[in-house]
């Protein structure tokens, strides 16, 4: 999704700190402001991904054809403050018909639900909600390349410490083998998934659930539902306490998405899954 829908609501406030200061980027490569010095950035950046490990053949498989995405740009400088009420929030995003779905997808993924909260603590409806909140279930991801997206916001000043390690750890998700660069599609800020994580969220909290060998978000509900999971207890998810405002896992719910009225309405969501 974009910064104006749900997850990029939470990448924009970690990035947020930085957005005045040109001068932050995390690599030694000079950001800039327009495509003329892009060929020259991507360069030194190449260098810099190969000096942190990243193999000769990935770099050139995800980075030897990216070019400067000016839709990026214009999409990035286009966002709006998210303000809604949360009434406005739950009727716009969790309708009657996503909850009936949400309820199926409950049924349908059961046993995966109950493992999950075996070993992570988290109950299914929360899984279940989120991943209906981000995607529908699986159905609306994006389309735009991932690495070139990337590339153009870690090039970008607006933002360059963020986006610069972002691309870094989408290097490392295809270095590991779990997606090839062709694959990372997704939203024009670089979420990619059915649960559209960033990709250093993807590369420190996404799993094999399925146990096919990689942890592939794309197609694999089970690797999405597990990884979900994961994130949350690795963000202190406490097993057995609340989700709603003032309870210990609120807080916890808001290290997924920055914004209270995502929250409050994730909880809601979850009451209506599990009753």
């Amino acid at each position: 999704m974009n910064f104006g829908s749900m997850r990029g609501l939470a990448i924009a406030a970690l990035a947020g700190a930085g957005m005045t200061l040109a001068a932050t980027a995390a690599s030694a490569a000079q950001c800039g402001n327009g495509p003329e010095g892009f060929g020259a950035w991507l360069a030194q950046f190449k260098q810099e991904a190969a000096a942190a490990g990243i193999r000769p053949a990935v770099i050139n498989a995800a980075l030897g054809d990216v070019a400067y995405d000016r839709r990026v740009i214009g999409l990035d400088r286009n966002q709006k403050h998210f303000r809604v009420s949360f009434e406005k929030f739950i009727a716009n995003r969790v309708s009657p018909g996503r909850i009936a779905k949400g309820r199926q997808m409950m049924q349908r993924h059961a046993s995966t639900l109950r493992r999950i909260e075996q070993q992570y603590g988290v109950p299914g409806e929360i899984v279940v909600a989120i991943w209906g909140m981000e995607t529908d279930y699986g159905v609306v991801r994006g389309n735009t390349p991932a690495f070139r997206a990337l590339s153009t916001l870690a090039y970008d000043c607006r933002r360059s410490s963020f986006f610069t390690r972002q691309l870094m750890d989408a290097l490392r998700v295809v270095q590991r083998g779990d997606l090839s660069p062709q694959q990372m599609r997704g939203a024009w800020a670089g979420e990619i998934g059915q649960a559209q994580f960033m990709p250093s969220a993807y590369y420190n909290y996404a799993v094999d659930y399925d146990g096919n060998g990689h942890a592939d978000l794309i197609n694999s509900s089970a690797d999405t539902l597990g990884s979900i999971a994961n994130y949350l207890r690795g963000h202190g998810w406490s097993r057995g306490a609340g989700y709603h405002p003032g309870q210990p896992n609120f807080a916890v719910m808001r290290e997924w998405n920055k914004a209270e009225v995502y929250a409050r309405a994730l909880g809601y969501f979850a009451d209506k899954l599990k009753n």
